[in-house]
């Protein structure tokens, strides 16, 4: 996230959507192929504004303002501000900012029937799950209106967008 620039944030197939790619400048690239992926925006974030952040912010990236650690990480600090968040209000140890990519997963999983798992894995980033001779050799794309609706199932407590402006 904190790495997404200004041309990361793209309409596909007419969807606004966030491109996870790797960045040659800055030599930063997801962990794996499946890393690299298109992930729609969804709604919530949209009516937060976020889509102005590409005209209205300065320099490359869509969140300005964050420092690079000494080892290169750019948004370390928002990560050690989480640490000291979770722990005031008592959550356990490890619940990490990382958790969140598992909430969605597992809410994800959980949600209508009509969300296939492919498509979550290939949302999240992550290596098919599914092994199937279809999923490896066949499928070659997934359409961003699927994505899209993958994206649109994910919930959250409306006070958790209540106060959220951009």
């Amino acid at each position: 996230i904190c790495t997404l620039r200004k041309e990361d944030l793209q309409s596909v197939d007419g969807i606004p959507c966030f491109l996870i790619r790797p960045h040659a400048e800055t030599g930063w690239a997801p962990k794996t192929e499946a890393g690299n992926r298109v992930v729609p925006v969804h709604s919530k974030l949209i009516e937060a504004g976020v889509l102005v952040l590409k005209e209205t912010t300065n320099g490359p990236y869509l969140i300005p303002g964050l420092e690079t650690s000494k080892q290169g990480v750019r948004g370390a600090a928002l990560g050690r501000a989480f640490s000291l968040l979770k722990t005031r209000i008592g959550l356990p140890a490890e619940i990490t900012f990382h958790s969140f990519r598992h909430t969605v997963s597992t809410q994800l999983r959980n949600a209508d029937a009509n969300i296939r798992e492919v498509w979550i894995d290939r949302l999240l980033g992550h290596e098919a799950t599914h092994k199937s001779q279809g999923t490896t050799t066949y499928l070659t794309s997934i359409s961003t209106a699927n994505l899209k609706q993958t994206i649109e199932a994910i919930s959250c407590p409306e006070t958790a967008f209540a106060n959220m402006t951009i």
